[in-house]
């Protein structure tokens, strides 16, 4: 029987039923079928070996997609898993997925065996000895019956957890070797492509992200079908280090953490309290030329508040324990989002169609209760401030305010030197509307409100069907940073759930009572994880305007201190923000120990600067390239190059 295969360009040809993506790679060319991972059938990603007997719709993906990079770390998952079970038989084994970059396994390594550092040259040894092999993954639709006993015979608690929970049909397994595994998919045809693998890390994780179950071995790998791009991607890493924001923070004296004052909770020094407070009267600026208008809400909020907005069901679990006053019933929490108290200020005050858009913005601290074994640094942390802002309008102003945002958007990523930047619309699945709410019409404007918004902005961005809020549609802002590494900067949502929730109106111009549409918008998403983006993108080189040293003076010896404070006192005064090193050590000591707090200039002064009223100019990182200037031209220098930076926001 003939069945129709359609391409991604529309495309049509004819093949026999039973055809399999790899052979109609091959039709193709024999070069596309040495380069192709996986595949999607109508959709669904599978492997490249599974049989099509239907007309369908396929597209094929090569290294540099992140479906084929999710088949391949996937299957690298497994082989890791196999290697782990020929070292240290008994090992049980949760799950053991694929992750942005690389891969991951949740292990409970067999009584008396502990998995170390040093066990990974071990590891990687056994997974390239089972590559070679080059062993066939095979797909097995297997009974739940069959796969508890299955499981339950090789003593995999876990995997028969799992499997409970499962419904009969459903199930399926891989086998590549003697390795066997509970898993949907999707995976290479076989382990041949792994060429290059390297265990990375080891990390303690409670067993489904619950601390009240046992604490497993999380084991986290990268693999490549090149050696050569194992070796770019290692030296990557290397760099990443380098530019660790926990690394830099500490030397840049930005932030600390304090287990007496509690996991997760970070600590702003004088320095990272001045760089975040430029930030955000950044943004202040650029809001108030948008209209927004600036608000503060509590740090908590009543129990019954957030049960109304529906915050309760959804981050009860992730919050902290709720806080309960002598008086009886009287029960609140510490605020999870910004968004139910926007809404109190809202409907504070009866609007008409007139006062729509209503912006509200805000710098609101809210409070997670993260796992402590996934908090890390700033990125991850119990305590964060968004730079929140809720939009209230009418149907028809969603895309013009949808255009306001992303020029905020873009106006931040321009002045930080965002360059490479993305967006992603997520969108609802129209073959399962029932979990959405608000009609179809108000999602169809919604959604192609968004559209045509970034095509009239030219913005990169593509579309996930199915990806949307159950509350409504979404975009999303992905940045690439230094090393070439994906970020979510920024996001504006619409929401149709929350005015529902809380009953606010506006009076249209029938006079009747309409519900607003709601739109989320936080640019940097939150302070912390912004930071701490910016610091590795940067590597604490920031920006002249935002750095919170601009300028440190060294005086060759004691003697030349007095000269270096008048200096540092004059440029102050001219808004150049200027420290001082007075201790008692050698120049060059002070200037490698000043270049590693990323300070941009640095002015060097002796005997002849403080007899001249000059000083010497050396910039960070440029060696030997000085020049001597007054402190009126030097100041100067500065503030034009500050004016120059900030002058388009």
């Amino acid at each position: 029987m003939a069945i129709k295969i359609t391409f991604p360009d529309g495309s049509q040809k004819e093949y026999n039923a039973g055809i399999t993506a790899q052979e109609v790679a091959e039709s193709i060319s024999p070069r596309l079928a040495a380069e192709v991972l996986s595949c999607s059938v109508n959709g669904e990603q599978v492997e490249l070996n599974r049989p099509i007997n239907e007309d369908a719709t396929i597209n094929l993906y090569k290294w540099d997609s992140p479906e084929a990079q999710h088949a391949f770390w996937h299957t690298s998952a497994h082989l890791m898993a196999e290697a782990l079970q020929e070292l240290y038989p008994g090992t049980q084994f949760g799950i053991g997925p694929a992750i942005e970059n690389g891969f991951y396994y949740d292990v409970m390594p067999p009584e008396g065996v502990k998995l170390t550092d040093a066990e990974f040259p071990k590891i990687e040894k056994k997974m390239q000895e089972l590559q070679q092999k080059k062993e066939l993954l095979v797909r097995r639709e297997i009974t739940k019956a069959d796969a508890l006993k299955f499981f339950g015979d090789r003593g995999q608690t876990y995997k028969n957890e799992l499997i409970s929970e499962l419904e009969d049909g459903t199930i399926t397994t891989y086998t590549q070797g003697d390795y066997t595994d509970l898993c949907r998919g999707p995976h290479l045809v076989s382990t041949a492509e792994i060429k290059a693998v390297k265990v990375l890390s080891m990390a303690a994780a409670y067993w489904r992200g619950d601390e009240k179950r046992p604490m497993m071995t999380r084991i986290y790998g990268i693999s490549f079908p090149k050696k050569k791009m194992l070796d770019e991607y290692l030296q990557k890493l290397e760099e990443a280090k380098k530019r660790d924001h926990r690394k830099i923070g500490k030397e840049m004296e930005l932030f600390f953490f304090s287990d007496k004052v509690g996991k997760g909770l970070p600590m702003w020094l004088p320095k990272g309290t001045a760089l975040r407070l430029r930030l955000q009267e950044f943004l202040r600026k650029i809001q108030k030329k948008y209209g927004y208008q600036e608000v503060i809400t509590p740090h908590i909020g009543s129990k019954s508040l957030y049960m109304t907005s529906g915050h309760w069901d959804h981050y009860g679990k992730d919050s902290f324990q709720p806080i309960t006053t002598p008086e009886e019933g009287e029960v609140y929490l510490l605020k999870p989002m910004n968004c139910p108290h926007h809404c109190m200020v809202y409907a504070n005050t009866p609007r008409s169609y007139k006062d729509l858009p209503v912006r509200i913005a805000e710098f609101g601290t809210v409070y997670r209760y993260e796992q402590s074994g996934e908090l890390h640094g700033l990125t991850r942390v119990r305590s964060f401030t968004q730079d929140d802002a809720h939009i209230f309008c009418r149907p028809d102003q969603v895309k013009g305010e949808f255009l306001r945002v992303m020029d905020i958007i873009n106006i931040i990523f321009k002045a930080l030197d965002f360059k490479e930047f993305e967006a992603q619309i997520s969108l609802r699945d129209p073959n399962n509307t029932e979990k959405y709410i608000g009609s179809d019409e108000v999602w169809e404007e919604a959604q192609n409100a968004i559209i045509e918004a970034c095509r009239e902005k030219g913005l990169p961005a593509h579309e996930e069907t199915g990806e949307a809020a159950f509350y409504g549609p979404k975009l999303d802002f992905m940045i690439k940073d230094a090393l070439g590494r994906r970020w979510q900067l920024g996001t504006i949502q619409v929401d149709y759930n929350l005015p529902e929730r809380f009953k606010l109106e506006y009076t249209g111009a029938d006079n009747e009572k309409h519900r607003p549409v709601m739109i989320h918008r936080a640019p940097f998403g939150s302070m912390e994880r912004f930071v701490a983006v910016l610091i590795e993108h940067t590597a604490g080189h920031f920006p002249l305007w935002l750095t919170p040293d601009q300028v440190v003076v060294l005086p060759i010896s004691e003697k030349f201190n007095d000269y270096a404070n008048k200096v540092a006192e004059y440029l102050n005064q001219q808004d150049v923000r200027t420290i001082v090193d007075e201790r008692n050590e050698k120049i060059g000591r002070k200037i490698r120990d000043n270049e590693l707090k990323h300070i941009p200039y640095l002015l060097i002064v002796g005997e002849k600067e403080a007899a001249d009223g000059t000083v010497n100019v050396r910039k960070q990182g440029e060696q030997g390239a000085q020049e001597t200037m007054s402190m009126e031209d030097f100041a100067k220098k500065i503030q034009d190059e500050v004016r120059k930076m900030t002058e388009e926001f």
